[in-house]
Formats: C-alpha cells, sequence, structure tokens
C-alpha cells in the first residue's frame, strides 16, 4: 500500500500545500535530507489561532499540531514528488503559543509526532523540540518546521 493511500486509510486529506508569506521557501532538500520552513495549522482555508493556556485547551493545540503535521507532509510530497521518498522523520520543531505559565507543550506536540508515526510508522519516529512562545505568525496557536531523510532515487 503506498503512504497516500494509508494516508486516506486513517481518515486524512492532505491539503494543498501553503506558499510561503514572506522571504523563503517552503523547503530544501541538500545531502539527502529535506529541510521544511515551519507550517501553520490550517483547517481548509482558515489558520487555527489563539494561545495556549489563555483561550485555548491542549485539545486544541493537538488538533492544531495535527494540521501542522498534515500540510509539512503535503509539503514533502511537493518537494519529492512521492512519500514513498521519506526515508525517515528525522525531527520536529514545534512552536506553541502559549502563556508563560502553560508547560504542556510536549503533550501539544504530540498531535504532528503521533500523527508522523501513524503515517510513516517506524519511520516516523523522530527527534522534537517544543517549545513555548508568546506570538506566531497570523496567531497561529502552533507552527512546526521538520527535517526528513530521503530516499535517493
Amino acid at each position: 500500500m503506498s503512504i497516500e493511500s494509508h494516508i486516506a486509510e486513517l481518515g486524512h486529506v492532505l491539503p494543498q500545500p501553503a506558499a510561503p508569506i514572506a522571504s523563503y521557501v517552503a523547503a530544501v532538500e541538500v545531502n539527502g535530507m529535506l529541510h521544511i520552513s515551519g507550517q501553520l495549522p490550517f483547517d481548509g482555508d482558515v489558520i487555527l489561532t489563539g494561545r495556549l493556556g489563555d483561550d485555548r485547551d491542549i485539545a486544541f493545540g493537538q488538533k492544531a499540531a495535527e494540521k501542522c503535521g498534515l500540510m509539512l507532509v503535503a509539503q514533502m510530497k511537493a518537494a519529492l514528488g512521492s512519500l514513498d521518498r521519506v526515508e525517515r522523520v528525522v525531527k520536529l520543531g514545534a512552536f506553541i503559543a502559549s502563556t508563560d505559565d502553560f508547560t504542556d507543550q510536549p503533550a501539544v506536540a504530540n498531535g504532528a509526532s503521533d500523527l508522523m508515526v501513524a503515517i510513516f510508522g517506524e519511520a516516523g519516529r523522530h527527534a522534537r523540540s517544543a517549545v513555548g512562545v508568546p506570538v506566531l505568525p497570523r496567531g497561529a496557536a502552533v507552527e512546526i518546521d521538520a527535517i526528513i531523510a530521503v530516499r535517493q532515487g
């Protein structure tokens, strides 16, 4: 079964890859690694916004992180032509808009981490950072970037 078929079997639909909103590119492949710029949590055309610990809870944050994860996968497909070229998810960097007393950033980031494992199996297990920040672009609740090992050929 192809990875794309597996994604559909999981009940997910890949979004259209988001275009950069400033002076950068969505992804750069170099030396067998794909570096993907931070992706925002789009639900259709709407960005999931808010701050964890203020107007948003952990469940909302996990959903936002999952949406970021789906956008990361969409960027992988756009950059590589096929998700079958993904050898391994190496690292995710999760940025969570949160109050200064919110400390559950790792639980929020699990929304994307669990998605990577569900899609790619063992190759989806990765290193990760989960960092609280006061604000993100466009008021997003979560932003996640990634480093992906690429299969040649």
